[in-house]
């Protein structure tokens, strides 16, 4: 829509520019006519919900205001055109006007309104969002002396009348908790009581009860984005900077999940009293994937796990005599669902920190294993549909697959899983390729 409006309105400029020039007339009082119009056409859209409104479309709607304000006050005040015709003057005119129509509409243009992905539960979902702070953590990325927190947004059946399984999310490494939203309203609407967490400092950005905002820290971010490139860091460096952020995250998930089994005994609050607190299901994506299969491994009372487009680095060894990476050798117990694009598809043969992803694993052998063939990496999140020029453009080309294709199959795949290890519904058998 954003941009369709924008060829509109630059189709439209031009268009009168050439008019005026051929005339030689600045035809001052048709244009003012033609703006009060366009202004009551996007009022009527609006209005009609074809434009959905929501943040992006304000700038346009200031300049358009603007426009029609000015347009009506001079049609009122009918003073008579005595200023000369000058070709100079009425290209600037336009060249500007472009560029602010331009300007208005980026945020339409670079996060357009779409069609939210399918919602097939028969529960109505609603949506909480709580800071919990960690009064036996100090913040590592501050010096101020002050407690690690962490904010959660939860997802879950609204009127709810009975206790519903936890399923705990964890986003990727510049992620956001709201990055698979469309995988929380889904499993909600079938009864799922979901919860995702912000990472403070590894999160783009994260905001808290009290309105603290907080963007990425900058070292993380040079860090991550190091590891991505050849020849930055020895293996054993890596190591030691993967160990570093599984840390905050597991523990981050651990106190989320040890907070929320405590409110679950003595909270009031609805959301709290109707988690079945028998049935854990832990998921991720990327860094927030390897962070639930690590889970997974530490603690007993998670009983599936979700793991999308991620690396097992809990099974991650480093061996200084041969100066590379290995797998762990032991038996992983937790019913377990991978999910992966072709980036992670095509390195699960090699010696690189997917090197205990491998589908020959032994320790492995009961996994679920499927592929989105065609399919990147933030092509398993939102965000494709959300922001497409800012998915292509983090994540270097645009994919090969429909996006709401496979976020809704996807999410189907999750629920499915879920059903299957924590309600005993159902008998899961996904396909190898989607």
């Amino acid at each position: 829509m954003g941009t369709l409006l924008l060829l509109i309105a630059l189709t439209f400029e031009i268009a009168f520019a050439i008019y005026c020039m051929v005339t030689k007339q600045n035809h001052k009082k048709i244009k003012n006519w033609m703006r009060i119009a366009v202004f009551c056409a996007f009022i009527i859209l609006t209005l009609s919900s074809v434009i959905v409104w929501s943040l992006r479309w304000v700038l346009p709607a200031i300049l358009l205001l603007i426009l029609a304000v000015t347009g009506t006050v001079s049609l009122i005040r009918n003073k008579t055109n005595t200023k000369q015709y000058k070709t100079s003057k009425l290209v600037w005119k336009s060249i500007i006007m472009l560029l602010a129509f331009v300007f208005a509409l980026v945020p339409a243009i670079v996060f357009p309104q779409h069609p939210s992905p399918k919602v097939t539960g028969e529960y109505e979902v609603s949506t909480a969002t709580y800071t919990y702070v960690d009064k036996n953590r100090k913040e590592e990325f501050t010096d101020n002396g002050d407690n690690r927190f962490v904010n959660v947004e939860f997802w879950y059946p609204k009127n709810a009348d009975e206790k519903y399984p936890l399923l705990v999310f964890s986003h990727g490494a510049y992620g956001i908790k709201a990055s698979n939203t469309s995988t929380y309203t889904e499993l909600a609407s079938h009864g799922y009581i979901v919860v995702s967490i912000d990472h403070p400092y590894h999160s783009f950005y994260t905001r808290s009860e009290d309105g603290t905002n907080v963007l990425i820290n900058t070292d993380y971010n040079r860090e991550v984005d190091n590891l991505n490139k050849e020849g930055i860091y020895t293996r054993a460096e890596e190591y030691g900077l993967i160990q570093k952020w599984m840390k905050l995250r597991t523990d981050d998930m651990n106190f989320v999940i040890d907070t929320i089994l405590q409110k679950a005994k003595s909270d009031k609050t609805s959301v709290y009293q109707h988690i079945n607190t028998e049935k854990i299901g832990v998921f991720g994506h990327s860094m927030g994937g390897a962070s639930s299969v690590w889970l997974g491994r530490e603690r007993d009372d998670i009983d599936a796990v979700v793991n999308i487009d991620a690396p097992f680095f809990s099974d991650l060894v480093y061996k200084k005599e041969i100066g590379d990476y290995a797998a762990r050798d032991e038996a992983f117990k937790t019913p377990l669902l991978n999910i992966y694009s072709d980036d992670v598809w095509g390195q699960l043969d090699s010696n690189s920190t997917y090197v205990a992803n491998k589908l020959n694993n032994k320790n492995f052998k009961d996994a679920y294993t499927v592929h989105f063939q065609g399919a990147k990496h933030l092509s398993l999140t939102d965000l494709p549909l959300f922001s497409p020029i800012l998915a292509n453009y983090i994540q270097g080309g645009s994919a090969d697959i429909d996006p709401y294709y496979c976020v809704e199959t996807e999410n189907s795949l999750i629920l499915k899983f879920f059903d299957d290890k924590l309600k005993g519904i159902g008998h899961f058998t996904p396909k190898k390729t989607y």
